[in-house]
């Protein structure tokens, strides 16, 4: 049988990554007929959903850098060992809000636990599994925090001020470069339709 692929998207706060996963699911299922499911991290599955809620709420400070990645860890390995490992050997395509880059950018390098840190724990938990293709949303960070206070509500990373947020922007791009045979920077400026093409280009690049 043949395993689906898998597509995580990633970037700053108010990228517009949970629309774009609509538009990008529509446009694989309907147009080119595809088996997927959409999911997001922390969370995706029961046990992760119930570590989301100690990493997005509470005070800003309440985890060090590390303690903050086991916990992420903890709910991705629960995610696909429940979730995204048996939809991709099904056959079924995986879109995920967020992977593992995500904690690469905001503990790994921003708050400095380490990259060496990180990758122990992603061969540990997860072993060899990685996305197919990691579309990183990128847009000047006042924009992203302006459409992020519009969605309404704040939680703890769209708190961590603007110098933090400036620094995971630069994170991005320095993981983009690293990982360039599997992370496309796809420009999130501009209307919705307009961004949604931007992606389709980029997966039907991958996948004629």
């Amino acid at each position: 049988m043949t395993t689906g692929r898998f597509i995580t998207l990633e970037g700053g706060e108010g990228a517009g990554k949970s629309t774009q996963i609509q538009r990008l699911i529509a446009w694989l299922t309907k147009e080119q007929g595809h088996q997927v499911i959409a999911t997001r991290e922390p969370g995706g599955s029961d046990g992760a959903e119930a570590i989301r809620e100690l990493l997005v709420n509470g005070e800003v400070d309440r985890w060090d850098a590390e303690t903050e990645a086991l916990l992420h860890f903890a709910a991705r390995r629960d995610h696909v060992e429940r979730r995204v490992r048996p939809a991709l050997e099904a056959g079924i395509w995986v879109v995920c809000d967020r992977f593992a880059d995500s904690t690469r950018a905001y503990q790994g390098i921003v708050q400095c636990a380490g990259l060496d840190y990180i990758e122990e724990l992603y061969r540990l938990t997860l072993g060899g599994l990685a996305p197919d293709l990691t579309l990183i949303l990128d847009l000047p960070v006042e924009l992203g925090l302006e459409r992020a206070r519009e969605r309404g509500g704040s939680d703890r990373y769209e708190r961590m001020g603007l110098a933090f947020h400036e620094a995971l922007r630069e994170a991005f791009l320095v993981i983009a470069a690293k990982h360039a045979d599997r992370c496309a920077i796809v420009d999130a400026t501009g209307s919705v339709d307009e961004i949604a093409a931007r992606l389709r280009h980029v997966v039907s690049t991958r996948w004629p």
